[in-house]
Order: structure tokens, then sequence, then C-alpha cells
């Protein structure tokens, strides 16, 4: 059945992935009317609607193509992260010494299930954030790849991961899509991260200093592998967790623990309000015409707190080289679109879990 008859007018925007269409219904069929409503079930798509000055505005997607998936190549990648960060866990786990050279097939085969602890929980963690974007963006009906989850370095230098990523190949419709998409993946991690950290801090015990540093050291949690230690810094999120659960501190963190905290610093990072983080996502969506000055603010804030935590520096300059050193939101299609009253609460819960989770000094020297 044809949508015509119900619509004054409308643009078709063709795109290589998908058709898009902006439709002015007819006052007479806002409500929406039983016939705009039959017609709209059998439309072979997605819609929705958006109340504007001129009228009711329905938003129709049409799909045409979708592009093939390299399933290969995220498996692999999914296989070794698992790995490196199950290798990062042992350490924590203090099942495998600090010493590679000492690592042989029989002791990595003994340790191993001891990683697990650190890695299926954080794995957990980074997957339903990436999932909460990808399904998010599938329910529009945009091409958006399966996560790429990225190996990393082994402590001290890293916990066996750089986090994972989706790549969205298409633009964005509107200002609901892409707070949509942008918050997806935030609340979803953390939804995962806090019941995980709470379970890791009930399973962590009192930091016992070595003779040499007997001096108690003046933070609440460690994170220990061998001999090597880091002190992390609080967020307001592990700190109410950790005087809710913990009867004294310093902490040496479970790995479990670990896996949390580590969750809760990498929604933070995500929720930065900056060029093509999750956080500029949601900033561009709610005021794409104060999203650059919020970016420079922010950046020009952490390369400040650069004095109190060096990674600071490193991932100010990664967000600067990845949006070529300009901090700027790629365009979407229709940026005149209202954002919806219905997506307030998305921008409160995401402006919440940044307060919640931003660590000044993740890492206390």
């Amino acid at each position: 059945m044809s949508l015509t008859p119900f619509l004054r007018a409308w643009r078709t925007t063709p795109l290589h992935d998908r058709e898009v269409i902006d439709a002015l219904v007819d006052q007479a069929h806002e409500a929406p009317s039983p016939e705009l409503h039959a017609a709209l079930t059998q439309w072979p798509g997605s819609y929705y609607w958006s109340d504007e000055s001129d009228g009711r505005h329905l938003v129709l997607t049409r799909p045409i193509s979708q592009a093939r998936e390299s399933w290969g190549v995220h498996t692999l990648l999914l296989i070794g992260v698992l790995i490196t960060m199950t290798l990062a866990g042992c350490m924590f786990a203090d099942a495998l010494p600090g010493s590679i050279e000492v690592w042989t097939p029989a002791v990595l085969f003994r340790a191993f299930p001891s990683g697990l602890s650190f890695s299926l929980p954080l794995l957990a963690i980074l997957f339903t954030h990436e999932m909460g974007h990808y399904i998010t963006a599938r329910r529009y009906q945009l091409s958006v790849s399966p996560p790429y989850f990225i190996p990393g370095l082994l402590p001290p230098w890293g916990i066996g991961t750089f986090g994972a990523f989706i790549r969205l190949r298409t633009i964005v419709n509107d200002r609901r899509q892409l707070l949509d998409v942008g918050a997806a993946g935030p609340i979803a991690g953390f939804a995962v991260a806090l019941p995980i950290l709470w379970y890791g801090l009930m399973k962590s015990q009192p930091w016992l200093s070595p003779i040499e540093h007997a001096t108690p050291l003046p933070i609440g949690m460690v994170m220990a592998w061998g001999d090597g230690v880091a002190p992390l810094g609080d967020s307001l999120i592990t700190w109410l967790a950790r005087h809710a659960t913990a009867a004294s501190t310093p902490l040496k963190l479970h790995p479990i623990a670990v896996a949390g905290w580590f969750g809760m610093f990498v929604t933070m990072l995500n929720l930065l309000p900056m060029a093509q983080l999750d956080g500029g996502h949601i900033v561009y969506a709610a005021s794409p015409r104060l999203h650059q000055r919020v970016a420079r603010g922010i950046w020009i804030l952490i390369m400040l707190l650069g004095w109190f935590w060096i990674g600071w520096l490193f991932w100010g300059f990664i967000v600067l080289m990845l949006s070529r050193g300009q901090l700027r939101h790629p365009p979407i299609l229709d940026a005149y679109r209202p954002l919806p009253a219905s997506r307030r609460w998305l921008l409160i819960a995401s402006t919440l879990l940044f307060v919640l989770t931003f660590a000044p000094v993740p890492l206390v020297r």
C-alpha cells in the first residue's frame, strides 16, 4: 500500500545503504489514522514520528543494501584479545610471575583458568558496550560493523586490551538517531560494569604493604601483579561502591574488581564530550552549535589534568589526532530536526554517568 495519499509533502534522500524519506503527514492522518497505521505496517523498513513547527513528520528508512562482514577478522581479534586479557588476569591473580622468561607452556596451562576471572568480566563489559551501539544502529537500519576488539600490552604497560570499537559506515539521519546510538553503549556497559565492580570489591582483600613500603598508602585501591603495584584513583561511583562494600582500605583488588574498575574507566573515556567519542555524539545531539566549544573546553581541562596523570596527555593526543586537530563532529543528514522531548532522559542519564565515572586522577603517583 502506498503512503502518498496520507502525505502533504515528502523528500527522498538516497544513500549508499538506504533511502531516507522525510514526509509531512496530512493533518487528517496525524493521529495516525487507522488507514495510515495499516499502511505503515506494510512499510519495508523502519520509521518514527517527529513533531515539528509545520506539523507531524514521518522519518522513514528503506534499506537498499547491506555490507558483507569479515567475520573471520572479528573472530580472530576476539580470540586474540581474550588470550591477552586472560594472561593479564593471570598476573593480577598472582598465577603468573612477572618475568616472561619463566612462562613455560605448563605454567601457562595451569595459570590460564585463573585469568578468566579478569578477562571474562571485562570482555562482557566491552562487548555489552559495543553491542549497545550496534543493536541501536541496526534498529535504525544504519550500516555498522560488528565490534573490533583490540589486543593490548600486558602489565605493567597495559591490561591486555586497548578496548573495542564499531565502525559506522554511513551518515546518521538526525539528532535523535545520533543520541540514541551514542548513549546506548555507555549505558549498557555501565549496567554490566556496576554489579561486576560491586562483586569484585566484596571479594577484594586489605592491601598488606611489603616491609620496605610499610607506610600506609594514601589511596583506596591497589592493582597488583607480581612485584608491580598500581594505586588506582577513585571516581564517584568507585568511591561509593568501595565504601559500601569494603570494611577497610586500601584494598588489593580482586581481578573481578580490576575488571569492574576498568569498565568504569572505559565508560568515562567514551563519555568525554569531544569529537566523535560517545560523549561528543551526545553533546552534538543536544546542541550542534555548542559542540565544539564544549569539546575545546574539555580538551584543555584534560591537558591540565595531565600534570597529575600523564595518561591524560596520551588520550588528549589520540582524540586530537583522530579528529584531525579540529575536535569537530561530522555532519548529520538533518541537523535542523529538533530533538524530541522523549529523549531528554537520555541526556540526563548520560550526564549523570559521566559525573559518576569521571576519575580526575585514574592512576595515583
